[in-house]
């Protein structure tokens, strides 16, 4: 479990991964880049089991998220046809970004493969400018305390 800057405890959220021979390298070993596309997949659905579709965003609250950094740290390879489990906890939500501590691990629960610390960033849909994350956004996220 993580804090907030609030101090409330935020659960964390667990999404599988299944690692295709296209996620690969010739030698079946996950090709590094891989890992932020399992990572946004967790991320993505995170929001999505709060109900909240990136394009419905964008089209009805006039929104994205989008990347602003990323620091990530490689511990060990994940190979063709190891099944994962991509974890996406909110550890700092601050009023335009969300920062998001990831871990990709294989689902006996062995040791982390990659971790990452994911800042995203609310801008607006038409001029890319930061824009504050919605209230409803922020009260759900804090509700899965």
């Amino acid at each position: 479990m993580l804090r907030s800057l609030r101090g409330m405890i935020l659960s964390q959220f667990i999404w599988p991964v299944r690692v295709y021979y296209e996620d690969t390298d010739s030698g079946g070993v996950v090709y590094y880049a891989n890992y932020l596309k399992f990572m946004e997949r967790a991320r993505t659905e995170r929001l999505r089991t709060l109900g909240f579709e990136q394009d419905r965003l964008r089209t009805e609250q006039g929104i994205l998220f989008t990347v602003h950094s990323i620091q990530i740290d490689f511990h060990q390879p994940a190979h063709f046809n190891d099944a994962l489990e991509v974890s996406a906890a909110v550890s700092e939500q601050k009023r335009a970004s969300l920062t998001f501590d990831q871990q990709v691990r294989r689902c006996n629960g062995s040791s982390v493969l990659c971790s990452g610390k994911i800042r995203i960033a609310c801008v607006d849909a038409v001029s890319f400018r930061p824009s504050p994350i919605p209230a409803f956004i922020l009260e759900a996220l804090s509700d899965v305390c």
